[in-house]
């Protein structure tokens, strides 16, 4: 097995990207995985000064015992007063100079640590970036949470890596020498006395690697669960129309809810874990003592050793004890970094095992293309549906400078032609050749700077109008705005344009947000106009046009489009001329083709069903045909005998269509077209011309066709609503509809869908009684929080802690802080203790027995100690967790409940709320988890020590306090400017990790356009721009790191100095002195650790802001201003002189004045030309956006004052391109209903699905409605998409249905079966209001309203209207198709 197949087979057994991390193990080397020969010279550095910052510790503890020596001599009466404060002064100012050396190379070796982690982000970013940029989409296809989930964990583990691989990881190297230094110090000095001092320390080291190595399934497990979260809020939040008009909030919530408590549960393993590890260390290191003064004061007595030795190897084992303690809160940000890497490397090594777009060598670039296409026998399944051909030995022609039409119904296989031509994916066996050239010697940049495609959903980049269009061109820097705007008059968008205020420099938003689906096609088009290549494919890239729009866009591309090869893939064979060469489609394969007004000839042929949808045909084989039908017969006849491609084998798991017949084709060629082709390819054929055999129809008899069958269907529905008055004129009496559940429906097993949906409501109107049920689900029900504009401010962070804990949880934090308040007791307890212990050196009677008392003193002091940190971390962890979960889901409840309109703001982009639901979420949970317990420690600490030194030596103590104001500010300074460059910092980071979402979501326009150079260069300067910011933050934090670690030092030598002078005057005794400084400077070492996480606390403090800003969204929004509770459509909906403007364009109006009313039972086509404001209205109706001034009422009731939910609960909303979440096609399909719902029972589901016209589809399908229709619902073609949205909407059956271009990516046939389902829909009491630009659609309706220039323009019905000589109606889709 090949790579390429490994993969494939691993994605296929379940193993997706959430699980990547177990393709290579954590190790600690890991953290060096991006670490290229640039970065070892700053690694070399930082590491040199990693050790010489290391040496500072011991070299402090040098002079602290030769300081204590002095004041052992003094107290031995040795030496005088005069000579305790001399040798002391020596010694201080030795401390003044190491201190000055600790400024400079702590203060170097934060930087250049910092530094360090910059280049390591930034090399991993533009490794993934370059990685993900050369591989084939069936990687993409093949993700298992989706593109759109992936990326922002990819962002969260780049930024675990970066923080280890910063201070973190210069901190343990600096802690591991200072480590080795001072046991090298003590082993030096008293080498025996050591030995037995660090004796548990091995036992203690072997049962810290056990206990990490069991901690690795649980972060595993943890990444897992924080993958599906942020999966859960990618989806919602780009589905948010979906979400909102079926109700979905509660739905997203629980789901994202019981992710988030999964990922809980396993980082409180990790949580309980790392305090066991901490409380061991804490027991042993104090522990330890108790055999190490035993010996002490044996080596001692027997004159082995001196006080001042073996002082001096305790202060050292000490210090290197303190340094262990220091060493493990790294080790855990180092943990996290460590599996962050190895799962960026395991994700890179996928990219590097998935198929990269292969060029040959010696990429073959011809000089000219003509745009001569052949593919021949080529059969293609999708990666993420390999059992389903798409493509079964399709041969097809499209000859230079030709246009030819490809039709078929959804699933046909039409969209795939312009993937393969592109290189996208490779067809699984055939041959396509362009101009002889076989497709794969052809270099991917050329072939696609000589193809363009334009797809229905057209993808627009969040620049200007002008730059995306300019984007056509490969020197789109040079692109003139003349230019431009030529392309923007024949994509008929040149009124629009001078309409908006700033024209062509009007920023689309991310997406295209700011623009209608029919101004995304056409800025599509004006792109591709530009672009202007030999080869065009449009991929009903006029879909969402209104048919005058239409009609002028498709004949400026056939005026532009003379004498090049063009290729139209559509289901408006309103498009296709007499003289027009078409192929049909069906399952893949072609069942007929020819030129149109031939195929018309054939009344039973599959083209046929096209102009009379619903018509079956007897089945008839393509080799049963005439060789003179085909348009290159002479080589089909021959590759008609080869054997079938393995992908078409009765063994193959084909997915089918309901079965539809295949008919004989007809053939209408030019016969110098022939004759190029025959001489080019080697033919030698007699074919004769088919003029003599066939009848020619002309276009106006095409025409004429078409008019006599839209007269006949329009007389039929005027005939259904004869009697009954014009629904734009009088209110039809009113019809109960039948009571809904009356049947007994069998509910449809599904124990996934089950356990979802257990604790909703059962009513969908009352929403909100769900929410106030978080409570028991350990969520608290969130206060909203106080208006504060500063939110960075610790102190607001922290002051959300409290109201956010639920009762327990409360109850958890204060045991956390009591069990901190023993273990800040414990420090100071122990120095004292410690003192005393040193002070039986002084005895010359009972030495041994005072210090047994002591010792075991020390011992118990540690246990409890022990005991208490444990608690203390592990209390407080779940505390930071419940706290951050409480906020996630907080967060995420206000981003669901938002308006529309807020989603449409680029801060408010998809990537930046998953990214701050996500890795902002978790480096938030350290404030209380980590960082509030050290705080308090300290602080507590300090009070403690410094009131019992006030208590003993008040004079020393004064003395020490009057250096904490210049502490503080020091303090402070380091926090402000490290918490200003790391919001900089992240900044710039965010907007890097736009740039990455935005290249790899639409990375299939991105290479149609070969813009992936374009990309390259924006985000490397995005990231170039985060490297600037990163630099200049690690210099200015690194000035004043030194300076505040360096301070220590200095405040320690005045108190020693000062402390002389003290015991030289004979005012305190030097065991009084030696306990304050035992005191102090313990506590000083431990404020000193606080210092160094002033970076990481700055780093989640910054994060928490941006989240707790989504957790105080308000809640004001129009959703709630309504509370009266429906359960039927009370009337007619009026809308009174109603005016609107989007949000974001307040200087384009879409609806002025607006008056309109829609009656009951009746169905309305809304029509308009494109961004006329149909589906604006569409989006009203269903409260998305709030509409002032003006009405919308629904009988005598304002629509403002409806309880939402339940009138959204009556509604229901068929979007032009509806959302499917990655799901079942059941859980899709009953999307937003409760389990204990009659609609969402296996019957429902079936009925709704079978009148939607894709039940037989998914019979077919192996799982059925159980098949898992992936990431957005990859593997449906657009049309099984939109008809699954259809069912979303029947199973509900609403009393509103509101269907926006519900036919617009449907075949004939299909879109036929919608408009009968309209009537029927009707007659049974549905109100059904239709936007739409299809005049049979309008047809179908009974009545039309014409919108146009913010009003509405023209009503009535559809006969009469399209009758009246200049009515806008008329003018609107033309006299083609319309003139009755």
């Amino acid at each position: 097995m090949d790579d390429d197949e490994e993969e494939e087979s691993e994605d296929q057994t379940g193993r997706g990207t959430a699980d990547e991390e177990h393709l290579q193990h954590a190790k600690w080397i890991s953290l060096f995985n991006f670490t290229s020969r640039a970065h070892i010279l700053p690694l070399t550095i930082a590491g040199c000064l990693s050790v010489a910052s290391g040496i500072v510790i011991p070299a402090l503890a040098i002079f602290l015992g030769k300081i204590f020596d002095t004041f052992a001599d003094y107290g031995a009466g040795m030496i005088s007063g005069s000579d305790l404060t001399k040798q002391t002064s020596v010694n201080g100012l030795y401390l003044l100079g190491l201190g000055s050396a600790s400024w400079i190379l702590n203060g170097s070796f934060f930087m250049f640590w910092l530094l360090f982690g910059e280049l390591q982000a930034k090399h991993i970013r533009e490794m993934l970036f370059n990685g993900m940029l050369q591989r084939e989409m069936a990687w993409y296809d093949l993700r298992k949470s989706g593109v759109n989930a992936m990326i922002p964990r990819l962002q969260t583990q780049i930024r675990e890596l970066q923080i280890a691989t910063s201070q973190p990881l210069g901190f343990a190297i600096q802690y591991t020498v200072t480590l080795c230094a001072a046991l090298g110090l003590a082993f030096y000095t008293a080498w025996n006395l050591t030995l037995v001092t660090i004796a548990l320390i091995p036992f203690t080291a072997v049962a810290l690697a056990y206990v990490s190595a069991r901690m690795q399934p649980a972060i595993d497990l943890q990444i897992e669960h924080l993958t599906q979260a942020s999966k859960l809020a990618n989806n919602a939040i780009t589905a948010i129309d979906t979400v909102k008009c079926f109700n979905g909030q509660d739905f997203e919530l629980w789901q994202y809810l019981e992710a988030t408590k999964k990922a809980a549960l396993c980082y409180l393993v990790q949580a309980r874990a790392n305090a066991f590890q901490i409380g061991l260390v804490r027991v042993t290191l104090l522990g330890m003592f108790v055999q190490g003064f035993w010996y002490g004061n044996h080596l001692v007595d027997t004159g082995s050793r001196t006080p001042g030795q073996v002082l001096t190897a305790f202060w050292a084992c000490l210090m290197a004890t303190q340094t262990m303690e220091q060493l493990l809160p790294q080790m855990i940000v180092l943990e996290k970094g460590r599996v962050a890497a190895a799962t960026l490397k395991a994700v890179l090594l996928k990219v590097d095992r998935g198929r990269k777009i292969k060029q040959m060598i010696g990429r073959k670039t011809p000089r000219y293309c003509d745009g001569d296409i052949q593919i021949k026998r080529v059969s293609f399944a999708y990666p993420s549906r390999p059992d389903h051909p798409v493509l079964r030995n399709a041969s097809f022609f499209f000859p230079a400078g030709e246009t030819t039409f490809v039709i078929g119904r959804s699933g046909s296989g039409k969209s795939t032609l312009g993937n393969i031509l592109l290189q996208f994916y490779p067809p699984a066996s055939g041959e396509i050749t362009i101009d002889g050239e076989p497709i794969q010697v052809l270099d991917t940049n050329w072939l696609r700077n000589n193809i363009t495609l334009v797809q229905q959903s057209s993808v627009l980049f969040n620049e200007t109008i002008f730059t995306n269009v300019a984007f056509g061109r490969r020197d789109y820097g040079k692109v003139r705005r003349e230019e431009v705007k030529r392309c923007m008059e024949a994509a008929a968008l040149k009124d629009t344009i001078q309409d908006l205020p700033n024209g062509l420099d009007t920023l689309v938003g991310i997406g295209g947000s700011t623009m209608s689906g029919g101004q995304k096609q056409r800025v599509a088009i004006a792109r591709a106009r530009l672009r202007d290549t030999p080869i065009l494919i449009l991929d009903e890239a006029t879909s969402a046009l209104d048919h005058i729009s239409r009609t002028k866009v498709m004949e400026a591309v056939r005026e532009w489009r003379k004498g090049k090869t063009t290729i139209i893939i559509t289901h408006d064979i309103s498009q296709i001329r007499g003289e027009d060469y078409t192929y049909v489609l069906d399952k893949g394969r072609i069942v007929q083709e020819g030129y149109r007004h031939a195929l018309e000839e054939l009344s039973d042929g599959a083209f046929a069903g096209f102009l009379h949808p619903g018509i079956e045909f007897p089945n008839q084989s393509l080799k049963d045909l005439p060789q003179s039908y085909r348009r290159h017969s002479a080589h089909l006849s021959t590759l008609q005998e080869s054997p079938r491609s393995s992908v078409e084998t009765d063994d193959s798991m084909d997915i089918h269509l309901p079965q539809r017949t295949i008919i004989p084709k007809a053939y209408y060629p030019s016969s110098e077209n022939v004759r190029s082709w025959r001489q080019s390819q080697g033919f030698v054929s007699s074919l004769p011309p088919l003029a003599m055999h066939m009848n020619r129809m002309s276009t106006a008899n095409a025409r004429m066709s078409m008019s006599s069958f839209g007269n006949f269907n329009l007389q039929a529905e005027q005939t259904t609503h004869s009697s009954s008055p014009s629904p734009i004129e009088l209110e039809s009496i009113h019809v109960p509809r039948a009571v809904d559940g009356e049947e007994k429906l069998s509910k449809r097993v599904n124990t996934r869908r089950a356990s979802h949906h257990s604790a909703l409501m059962t009513s969908r109107a009352n929403k909100t009684s769900w929410f106030n049920r978080l409570s028991r689900l350990d969520i608290a029900l969130l206060r909203p929080s106080q208006k504060d504009n500063d939110l960075s401010s610790l102190q607001t962070i922290l002051s959300t802690v409290w109201p956010r804990l639920t009762r327990k949880h409360r109850v958890v934090l204060i045991f956390g802080f009591l069990a901190a308040l023993i273990h800040a007791g414990a420090t100071p307890v122990f120095s004292w203790v410690f003192s005393k212990l040193l002070g039986t050196f002084f005895l010359t009677v009972g030495r041994s027995q005072q210090a047994l008392i002591w010792s075991m003193s020390v011992l118990g002091v540690a246990v409890g100690d022990a005991i208490a940190s444990y608690f203390m971390h592990y209390l407080l962890e779940i505390c930071g967790q419940a706290w951050v979960d409480s906020l996630r889901v907080e967060a995420m409840k206000r981003i669901l409940d938002q308006p529309r309109s807020w989603f449409d703001r680029d801060k408010n982009n998809l990537s930046t709320l998953t990214e701050c639901l996500d890795r902002n979420a978790e480096e938030m949970r350290n404030l209380v988890g980590r960082f509030a317990g050290f705080a308090f420690v300290a602080v507590t600490m300090m009070s403690i020590s410094c009131v019992w030194s006030l208590v003993i030596c008040w004079k020393l103590t004064l003395v020490g306090l009057a250096t904490a104001p210049l502490l503080y500010g020091i303090t402070r300074g380091f926090e402000a400017v490290s918490g200003n460059w790391e919001n900089k910092c992240n900044d710039a980071s965010e907007t890097a990790g736009g740039i990455f979402h935005e290249t790899f979501v639409n990375i299939k326009t991105v290479r149609a356009l070969t813009l992936e150079s374009y990309f390259h260069r924006k985000y490397n300067t995005a990231t170039a721009q985060a490297m600037k910011t990163g630099l200049r933050r690690a210099a200015y934090s690194g000035l004043f790191f030194g300076v505040s670690d360096a301070s220590i030092i200095f405040v320690t030598a005045l108190i020693f100095y000062y402390g002389s002078l003290l015991t030289a005057s004979d005012e305190f005794a030097a065991q009084d002195i030696l306990t304050v400084f035992s005191m102090l400077l313990f506590s000083i070492a431990n404020v000193n650790a606080i210092v160094a996480f002033i970076p990481q606390i700055n780093s989640s403090r910054s994060t928490a802001a941006r989240l707790l800003r989504l957790s105080s969204l308000p809640t004001t929004s129009h959703e709630h201003n309504g509370s009266l509770h429906i359960t039927h459509l009370p009337g007619a909906i009026h809308i009174h002189t109603l005016s609107f403007t989007y949000p974001l364009r307040p200087l384009t109006p879409v609806f002025s004045s607006l008056t309109l009313s829609l009656h009951l039972h009746r169905s309305i086509a809304l029509v308009g030309s494109s961004g006329s404001g149909k589906s604006t209205l569409a989006a009203l109706l269903l409260r998305l956006y709030s509409s002032s001034p003006g009405t919308l009422t629904t009988g005598t009731i304002d629509i403002s004052t409806l309880h939402l939910p339940s009138w959204r609960a009556i509604c229901a909303l068929v979007p032009q391109s509806p959302s499917l979440f990655p799901a079942s096609i059941a859980d899709n399909i009953t999307y937003g209903l409760p389990a204990s719902s009659p609609f969402a029972s296996s019957a429902s589901i079936q009925h709704a699905s079978t009148r939607a016209g894709i039940h037989a589809f998914i019979a077919s399908l192996p799982l059925g409605y159980d098949t898992p229709v992936g990431d957005g619902g990859i593997g449906l073609s657009g049309g099984q998409v939109q008809r699954i949205g259809i069912a979303r909407a029947l199973v509900r059956k609403p009393q509103l249905l509101i269907m926006d271009e519900p036919t617009s990516a449907l075949d004939a046939e299909a879109a036929e079966s919608i408009r009968r389902l309209v009537g029927e829909l009707v007659r049974e009491g549905c109100t059904v209001i239709v936007v739409t630009h299809s005049w049979e659609m309008m047809r179908a309706c009974g009545g039309v309203v014409v919108l146009g220039e913010g009003k509405v323009v023209e009503t009535g019905m559809y006969g009469e209207m399209i009758g009246r000589r200049g009515g806008k109606l008329r003018a609107l889709i033309g006299e083609r198709d319309g003139v009755a």
